[in-house]
């Protein structure tokens, strides 16, 4: 399932990057823009953000901190739903550890069995094993509109916001560095006691950061800044949720 889950994320970036990549890149964005990823993704982003800039002297670093809240606050609802899933699924665990060892056997009709009896699990306590893709889902075309945003709205572009300007790489590496390590921590967070459980769960705890921090290297530093603040948020939002449990899975760290 996690394996089908990561690739499943992949290909959905592949082809939002194909996409998107083909959408006039290189023109402005207008309100005449024409294709559904410009008028319904890109101009959309690109108007919200101009417009709370206008609110706060032009201010447009402050903007993308502003409208990145938002829409952190109108998917809210889809994050606590993950969170409350990967509870769910962490707490299935030793039991799909038990039809692992039943189906043991590699033969196609074993496997199968398996995937029956594993579905069966899920339904029966009411888990959705791809209910944590919903939010990558909703979350990766707009990340890529706020690329295209950033590069196809010249008010954004040209500002600049504390150290660094927005259309530009971040010349100090401070902003991917910190959006890798924010990414890490929001991560490490959500798969609290699980990673023993799910090597490839382990794997995801490295591979996100640093990919986040090889492509904020490379691309505008707003949206850096626009991970940076998302993950702050969500590390907050998962303390909240996920307070009890981390505290008992730090505690039992002690103890052994």
């Amino acid at each position: 399932m996690v394996k089908r889950r990561i690739w499943l994320m992949i290909a959905l970036v592949a082809l939002l990057a194909l996409i998107s990549g083909c959408s006039q890149v290189n023109q402005p964005i207008t309100p005449e823009s024409k294709g559904f990823w410009n008028h319904y993704i890109v101009y959309p982003l690109s108007w919200l953000i101009t417009y709370v800039a206008k609110l706060f002297d032009s201010n447009y670093g402050l903007s993308i901190i502003i409208v990145t809240i938002l829409i952190r606050l109108l998917i809210l609802p889809l994050m606590i739903q993950q969170t409350r899933n990967a509870k769910a699924m962490q707490a299935l665990q030793p039991e799909l550890q038990k039809l692992r060892e039943k189906y043991s056997s590699k033969d196609m009709q074993t496997q199968q069995k398996l995937q029956q009896e594993t579905m069966l699990l899920f339904q029966k306590h009411g888990v959705n094993p791809l209910a944590g893709c919903f939010p990558i889902l909703i979350q990766t075309p707009i990340l890529i509109g706020f690329y295209h945003a950033i590069m196809r709205t010249r008010e954004i572009a040209n500002h600049n916001f504390l150290w660094f300007d927005l259309g530009d790489k971040d010349p100090y590496f401070i902003l991917p560095v910190v959006a890798g390590v924010a990414t890490f921590i929001q991560q490490k967070m959500m798969m609290a006691g699980t990673e023993q459980q799910n090597p490839q769960m382990a794997m995801m705890l490295w591979m996100m950061p640093i990919m986040i921090i090889i492509v904020g290297i490379n691309f505008p530093a707003a949206l850096s800044l626009y991970w940076v603040v998302g993950n702050i948020f969500s590390i907050v939002q998962t303390y909240f949720i996920k307070g009890p449990d981390l505290k008992s899975t730090h505690s039992g760290g002690k103890k052994k």
